[in-house]
């Protein structure tokens, strides 16, 4: 017998939590933030993620010399 162990922990992570919590607080008008700051999370995270590649990439380049 054959036992097959799939786990998928896919979901909101804290960026995307803090992105529906600051969204639902602006929609109900209880924080008065441009939408700029209210989506701030998840640039925060982009510009991260982007800056996490660049740097492998320039490792990756800079051994490969």
């Amino acid at each position: 017998m054959e036992t097959s162990n799939n786990t998928n922990s896919g979901g909101l992570g804290f960026s995307g939590l803090l992105t529906l919590i600051f969204i639902t607080l602006k929609l109900l008008g209880k924080i008065d933030w441009p939408w700029v700051w209210v989506l701030s999370p998840i640039w925060i995270a982009m510009g991260i993620s982007i800056i996490a590649i660049a740097i492998v990439g320039l490792i990756y380049v800079w051994t490969r010399k």
